[in-house]
């Protein structure tokens, strides 16, 4: 149990921009959830939508309530009937609370379930102190995991589903964005196998991650002559794979004018409206086997991420290019407001 009836945590306080440290109750956990000491926290782009306050945010968030979603802690208390984790096992969660009763979930498609509730979105967050949460949701990590690393499997997980769907093994592959999901993107294919990984990215700083997560090689996109250099890496070739994790409209056209004939898609970035494709040239004539992905399969990717990364064949520190107290959250918001940082990781210290 907490010794303290409040603690201080980073705070939507109302509607409009901006994010607050306030002094907040410690969540109590119900029968069936989890209480967690949180010890690292990730920054994740929706942080910085709630942030901004933009349409999506106004619509969807509840103000007051704790922000935040990717977390490893320490479970501190457990719910009467909680039976998967004990007290100090070492966690991380999946942020998605999904219904259990749905078509979707009864398919084991619970990353589809129309119910979802998400934490740090729909309910209380993790930047904090604590942070409760479904016991369901709880994944249990190696004891020795360093909690930097235990916190990114969330996102990391969406980056395994989006790459995993396709078969690798000797396949060029081609990203577009090569923000945090990306950049997992990348490490992740040269570990299945893939021959070629070329991400497409105009900013330097992600440019030079690129590189130091397994990118053979890296192409700015307002080069007119992008098509070309792509040939010339691969040999003449275009990408067997192509996987989108920008959301941006002109970086869809291009990763389809770079895509073979039979090639396989993974879109993954969330555009800000509908985008214009050639549906017949970039699709239908070319047989392009397009797969949308939403979230992490629950919970068969998190299997596949643990075990990726306990086999040692997975690095993503070099995905981590800062770390701060908690208290200094808004200086990584602007680092990632600015696209000059991979994932940024919060200590609490208070």
């Amino acid at each position: 149990m907490p010794p303290q009836e409040t603690m201080r945590a980073i705070i939507k306080p109302e509607a409009g921009q901006g994010l607050e440290i306030r002094n907040w109750p410690v969540p109590k956990p119900d029968s069936e959830e989890v209480l967690v000491e949180v010890l690292a926290a990730s920054i994740c782009g929706t942080d910085l939508h709630i942030y901004h306050w933009d349409e999506w945010s106004a619509g969807r968030i509840k103000p007051p309530m704790v922000v935040g979603h990717e977390l490893a802690g320490r479970v501190i208390e457990i719910g009467s009937k909680v039976k998967n984790v004990a007290v100090d096992d070492m966690i991380s969660a999946e942020t998605h609370i999904t219904c259990g009763e749905c078509d979707q979930c009864k398919r084991n498609q619970a990353h589809f379930c129309p119910n979802t509730r998400i934490i740090g979105v729909d309910q209380d967050g993790v930047f904090a102190k604590y942070a409760k949460f479904p016991a369901k949701c709880a994944w249990k990590n190696p004891p020795d995991m360093l909690p930097e690393i235990a916190c990114l499997q969330e996102p990391l997980g969406n980056a395994v589903y989006a790459t995993t769907e396709h078969e690798l093994t000797g396949k060029i592959v081609a990203i577009t964005g090569l923000g945090p999901f990306g950049l997992f993107a990348a490490a992740i294919a040269k570990v299945m196998g893939a021959s070629h990984v070329v991400g497409i990215e105009p900013n330097e700083f992600r440019a030079q991650l690129g590189y130091r997560m397994g990118a053979d090689e890296v192409l700015d996109p307002r080069d007119s002559t992008v098509e070309e250099q792509f040939r010339d890496i691969t040999g003449g070739h275009m990408a067997d794979v192509l996987l989108e994790m920008s959301g941006r409209p002109d970086a869809i056209r291009l990763g389809f004018k770079l895509l073979t004939t039979g090639g396989s898609v993974s879109l993954f970035g969330l555009p800000p409206g509908p985008v214009e494709l050639d549906l017949a040239d970039a699709v239908i004539f070319k047989g392009a086997r397009i797969a949308g992905i939403a979230g992490r399969k629950i919970f068969d990717t998190w299997y596949q991420t643990s075990r990726l990364l306990s086999s040692g064949r997975l690095d993503i520190r070099p995905v981590i290019t800062h770390q701060f107290p908690m208290s200094r959250f808004l200086e990584g918001l602007e680092l990632m407001d600015n696209a000059q940082s991979g994932k940024v990781v919060l200590i609490p210290d208070f």
